[in-house]
């Protein structure tokens, strides 16, 4: 039998000792709510399905956040992107509860707060590291009481799926007289090129190159090292990449042609034997391909794209005709692999392309598969 006492003038303290399992109490405000707690507690243990809820009252959410960087996010290749997120978690009212107090009712306020300022991607990417916390928390840290408030929420929908294409001739404009000739002349004028142009990074216009004829992605072509790429194959290894596989990334005569100018200009012969793995960090930074961070590639991009569209917009104004106003707008780096994408899929069948491009779910490729409606009716007979 349960024992009740009554502690101070508010306070009821309920108690439940059972052989076989740790003694448990708990102080309640009425004796009704200790009675029927320690009633609940009492018929788990009868039954054998009791479980301590003790570590799950005791952390509070921030007190998860903490743990979870520490042991869990470190590991992660996204490790600094989700320490913003775990950031962000940490100064929500939420997170000075304890866990199992918080219920889907209060993830559900969380996320319609977060809606208000931030766009649904956001709030799903924030939504989903906290159903993991619930989750390893349950799993791994002795919380078998914890349910998922998280996994019984509305996700939003994210709407941000993009289509956008890199333009290869100067766009046309409604005052523009020049001739369908004069607006296509090749890649000279072409988004990429102007942003090339208009880089000041030594490395970044090689980088974009590489991008946008091998589709690889931003942290694949950073890591790349020499060791890694064999012209004379011309295949570029990748060991390790986002969704963990190693894979092999064919390379086109053009990434060949960067590739070899890099290593002349690097002093290298393309046919010298690889250096032997060493753990100096001097060396280490020699064998890369690109001596440089994920956020200053895109950095260096934006601002070279900022002052392509500034150059454009001059010239516009010189040659007395209006913009296109998408032309060298709204263009990311991440783009490029979209456009390769694209490029590659008129070549390669689906089971080959997602080889080359690391997707597992051929639902996912089809998002960065954008074909231009006027190339696909050239197809039709």
């Amino acid at each position: 039998m349960p024992t009740i006492r009554k502690r101070g003038q508010y306070q009821w303290e309920a108690q439940v000792r059972r052989r076989g399992y740790p003694a448990q109490s708990k102080t309640f405000t009425t004796k009704a709510e200790a009675e029927a707690w320690a009633n609940m507690i009492e018929s788990e243990m009868s039954r054998g399905v009791w479980v301590s809820r003790s570590a799950a009252e005791a952390t509070t959410l921030y007190e998860a956040l903490e743990r979870y960087d520490e042991e869990v996010s470190l590991s992660k290749k996204g490790a600094a992107q989700e320490s913003s997120v775990l950031k962000t978690c940490k100064a929500v009212d939420l997170a000075k509860r304890p866990l199992a107090t918080i219920r889907s009712a209060d993830v559900a306020k969380l996320r319609d707060e977060w809606l208000k300022d931030y766009k649904p991607a956001t709030v799903l990417r924030r939504l989903a590291v906290l159903s993991h916390v619930f989750n390893v928390a349950r799993k791994e840290w002795g919380m078998e009481s914890l349910s998922n408030p998280v996994e019984l929420v509305r996700k939003p929908q994210p709407n941000n799926a993009r289509t956008r294409r890199i333009t290869s001739g100067e766009p046309a404009t409604e005052d523009s007289d020049a001739s369908d000739s004069e607006l296509e002349r090749g890649a000279q004028d072409g988004e990429l090129e102007r942003v090339v142009a208009a880089s000041r990074s030594a490395m970044l216009p090689a980088i974009i190159l590489l991008a946008v004829e091998t589709a690889m992605r931003r942290g694949e072509i950073v890591s790349l090292r020499w060791e890694h790429v064999d012209l004379k194959r011309r295949v570029a290894h990748l060991p390790a990449t986002k969704n963990g596989d190693a894979r092999d990334v064919p390379l086109s005569p053009r990434a060949i042609a960067v590739l070899q100018t890099l290593q002349v200009n690097r002093g290298e012969d393309t046919d010298a034997p690889k250096i032997a793995p060493t753990d100096d960090g001097l060396e280490d930074e020699k064998r890369r391909v690109f001596a440089i961070r994920n956020d200053a590639v895109t950095r260096a991009f934006e601002r070279a794209v900022a002052r392509a569209r500034k150059s454009y917009l001059e010239e516009c104004r010189q040659a007395s005709r209006g913009p296109d106003r998408k032309f060298l707008t709204d263009l990311r780096f991440h783009d490029l692999r979209h456009e390769a994408t694209s490029r590659l899929a008129s070549i390669f069948p689906l089971h080959e392309l997602t080889k080359i491009t690391g997707h597992k779910d051929p639902r996912m490729l089809m998002r960065y598969y954008h074909p231009r409606a006027e190339d696909l009716a050239k197809k039709l007979r």
